[in-house]
């Protein structure tokens, strides 16, 4: 696949590009374009980033790195066995739990939510740092839900991450999980309050928040340009306020003219049939 000019691959994490050195000069570039092209595109294009993916497992499919690029590819593909095959991979190579929770996501994908739940129960969760751990524990909300479990998931987000009043990068997606877990349990003024939080720590837009919190709130969004568009249309017998011709009048013009053409068509025919007789009476004369 063809690679935009511009893309280097120095724009990659330095710790990437450092363990790209162990390949040859020309490959380590080759796979880190590729790898930037995955980052670029995964969010906006997510079968693209699948496809750039794909070349840089071919290339250096023994890098770890390259490994765990093709695993959040393939998870935003929701192709989630092959996620897990990728990150489970990657994970032998560095020893690393840091992709503990989205490995567990990836059984809650497969129809798993058990497996996710005893995953969000195992040591490695203690291992993960604080943004890891807030994860793990969305991870395992939804997978109380996936069973029906909504007090339950209710619960599991009840934490002090949740009560803190500090923002954090995971804290609007906190928040808004627990609104949206309120609210799926019936509580909707609860729901509300948190939604509205959510919008208050949501600061790049990372959730639909707002839409949510408009929606309980009773707005109801319109499309200008929509209302643009009916606004240009006309109903045929609607008189134009600024004395135009409207199409109805158009059709009795067209009546009209018609009639007078037929009356035309009449005195021209009687113009004509004398002057008929009178070449009958000079042939008849003539003979």
């Amino acid at each position: 696949m063809p690679i935009p000019d511009d893309v280097t691959g120095e724009e990659i994490d330095a710790d990437v590009r450092q363990v790209l050195q162990s390949l040859p000069k020309g490959l380590a570039e080759d796979v880190s374009r590729n790898l930037v092209m995955v980052a670029r595109l995964i969010d906006e294009d997510p079968e693209g980033a699948y496809a750039y993916s794909k070349i840089a497992l071919r290339l250096a499919s023994r890098v770890a790195a390259v490994r765990e690029a093709a695993g959040f590819a393939a998870y935003a593909n929701q192709k989630y066995s092959e996620a897990l095959a990728e990150f489970r991979a990657a994970r032998r190579m560095t020893g690393n739990v840091d992709l503990w929770p989205v490995m567990a996501d990836c059984e809650r994908g497969l129809g798993r939510p058990e497996k996710a739940l005893d995953m969000a129960g195992a040591p490695e969760v203690h291992k993960l740092d604080k943004a890891g751990q807030v994860e793990m524990r969305l991870v395992a909300a939804g997978a109380r839900r996936d069973l029906g479990q909504l007090d339950a998931a209710i619960v599991t987000l009840q934490s002090p991450e949740l009560a803190s009043n500090s923002v954090q990068p995971w804290t609007a997606r906190l928040r808004y999980a627990y609104a949206d877990a309120l609210l799926a349990a019936g509580r909707e003024d609860e729901a509300r309050e948190w939604f509205a939080k959510a919008v208050e720590s949501d600061k790049d837009g990372s959730t639909d928040a707002s839409d949510r919190l408009a929606e309980l709130d009773g707005v109801e969004f319109v499309d200008a340009l929509v209302e643009d568009e009916d606004e240009d249309e006309v109903a045929p017998e609607a008189e134009a306020e600024d004395g135009s011709v409207t199409a109805s009048d158009a059709e009795a013009d067209t009546e009209v003219e018609t009639e007078d053409d037929d009356e035309d068509d009449i005195v021209e025919a009687e113009r004509i049939k004398p002057v008929v007789e009178a070449d009958d009476d000079d042939e008849a004369s003539r003979g």
